[in-house]
């Protein structure tokens, strides 16, 4: 882990009453700030500050020059420049490695292989992060949607501990005028950010970290040593893992933040209740789903241009997701995967949702195989608005006649669809997921490995994206009525269970790779 568990509560204990002690003095605050952030980068491997400091440096120098343009092409030109310097930056640590071992391996067939190009790079933590905030940040002074921040507050933004290494990814404007203003200490909703430090600290520590050790890592580990119900179960193991391990912390760095003086956007809501793919990312790393439509989509096109374009749009910009995650085709795959379903998705809504005199013979008989005819009259087309991923379901075809028209049954069939993707995300090379998959539909039995404790894990975590969000508030609100002392002695209780149940070690988190 970037910092032992141990070392950064030692760590945030002296980072919180300094904070506080130094927020009447603005200035002084944001180099505390800034020092601690680099501090705790520093801990994972000091020499890549210099790589975060010029990452800060770009953006803003490339904003400024942005906003002091005379003209709009003069505009244009300095941000295609600080654009190819964020992804120049981003490529060649994260990238250069994947491009040049496929350029090997797609020529050394016919022995023209450039292995000498071969080089060993180390992938900074969060690179992906910061960069992804810096390209936001430079493109709203672009859009005039924000005026260039003071250098100081851009280095204390791109740098924030809390959000540095795995998101969520804030905008510059979510973040840079919360600088601007003084927090009131008692108006720090300490109940909340201490709830959702102990509600990701559960995610991580005790349910990621058990289903990662007692079954996940084992059999994507060797697929081939497994038989077809403990892959089975490691698929869905997987599933949960993942979103306890990447929600944990989020819900830890939003709390954190929270008790700093600084809110962060909501990063998941409970995604394995949606029923269709594009519910799902609407509910599963939020911020990453907004920023993919905002700075990528809509710029590529969006709903412009016709149908197809879209198609087209959507399906670019999940692969691109995909390739975000990391440098793999398995990545690739798994995007193209979330891709091609979205655009199946809103392909089977337009088919419902054209106008019967905008259809053309095939699209008639198609309609009229799939049951898609309606006595009700036609449907009108119910866009969410500029830059959606996909349009809403239409509610007005016959029941009997919709495919997955039951709520469960299209959650289950939505969460299987994401489950078997994970697979292609999980898998260390192709050749293991397609192994994996092999041998979920052909090794039937069991190689002892799922256990009781495993099965209730997994049916407790999905079963908890059930329980209403506002029996978290209610509970909350209850208990910050709660003397202190009580309150005290219920978070010492709550870690000496952690302790108890958490398995020994604490892998690192998920996404520090990405």
């Amino acid at each position: 882990m970037l910092f032992p568990t141990m070392t950064f509560a030692t760590f945030f204990l002296i980072v919180l009453p300094v904070s506080w002690k130094l927020r009447p003095e603005p200035t002084r605050w944001k180099y505390f700030v800034l020092a601690a952030s680099y501090v705790f980068y520093a801990a994972w491997d000091w020499r890549f500050c210099g790589l975060l400091a010029l990452s800060t440096v770009g953006n803003q120098a490339a904003a400024m020059g942005v906003h002091r343009s005379s003209s709009d092409r003069t505009r244009r030109r300095v941000l295609i420049a600080g654009v190819a310097f964020n992804l120049g930056l981003l490529g060649f640590f994260k990238y250069y490695g994947f491009f040049v071992e496929s350029l090997v391996a797609l020529l050394r067939p016919v022995g023209l292989a450039p292995t000498s190009l071969l080089v060993k790079i180390t992938l900074p933590v969060g690179i992906s992060f910061f960069t992804f905030c810096g390209l936001s940040y430079l493109i709203d002074v672009y859009r005039r949607v924000l005026r260039p921040a003071p250098f100081l507050d851009v280095a204390v933004y791109l740098s924030f501990f809390p959000h540095l290494v795995a998101g969520p990814i804030v905008r510059g404007s979510e973040f840079l005028p919360q600088l601007r203003r003084r927090p009131n200490p008692d108006a720090v909703d300490a109940t909340r950010g201490a709830r959702l430090i102990m509600r990701g600290l559960f995610k991580k520590v005790v349910i990621a970290n058990f289903l990662a050790q007692a079954i996940a890592d084992p059999v994507f580990g060797s697929p081939g040593s497994y038989r077809a119900w403990d892959l089975l179960i490691a698929a869905y193991a997987y599933s949960v893992q993942i979103y306890a391990d990447f929600s944990g912390y989020t819900d830890m760095a939003i709390g954190i933040a929270l008790l700093l003086g600084i809110k962060f956007p909501d990063n998941f809501d409970r995604p394995y209740v949606a029923r269709s793919l594009q519910e799902f990312w609407r509910r599963w790393h939020m911020t990453l789903s907004r920023w993919l439509r905002d700075y990528l989509y809509i710029p590529l096109g969006g709903n412009r241009g016709g149908r197809w374009a879209a198609y087209r749009n959507l399906l670019v910009t999940m692969i691109l997701g995909g390739l975000w995650h990391g440098a793999s085709w398995t990545f690739v795959v798994w995007g193209t995967f979330h891709g091609v379903g979205l655009v199946a998705e809103r392909w089977s809504n337009d088919l419902r949702t054209t106008p019967r005199s905008e259809r053309s013979p095939r699209v008639e008989r198609l309609r009229s195989q799939l049951g898609l005819e309606t006595s009700h009259g036609e449907v009108a087309d119910l866009s969410d608005g500029p830059g959606q991923l996909a349009t809403v379901v239409d509610d007005l075809v016959p029941a009997r006649r919709r495919l997955l028209s039951n709520p469960w049954v299209a959650r289950v069939v939505v969460f299987h669809v994401v489950t078997f993707g994970w697979i292609f995300f999980r898998a260390a090379t192709l050749s293991d997921a397609w192994l994996f998959i092999s041998r979920l539909f052909t090794a039937w039995g069991s190689s002892g490995l799922v256990t009781p404790l495993v099965l209730a894990a997994i049916v407790a975590t999905l079963a908890a994206q059930f329980v209403p969000s506002r029996l978290g508030d209610l509970i909350e609100w209850r208990v910050s009525y709660l003397p202190p002392a009580v309150q005290a002695i219920g978070v010492g209780l709550f870690f000496l269970l952690c302790n108890v149940l958490g398995p020994q070690g604490v892998a690192p988190f998920i996404y520090f790779q990405f």
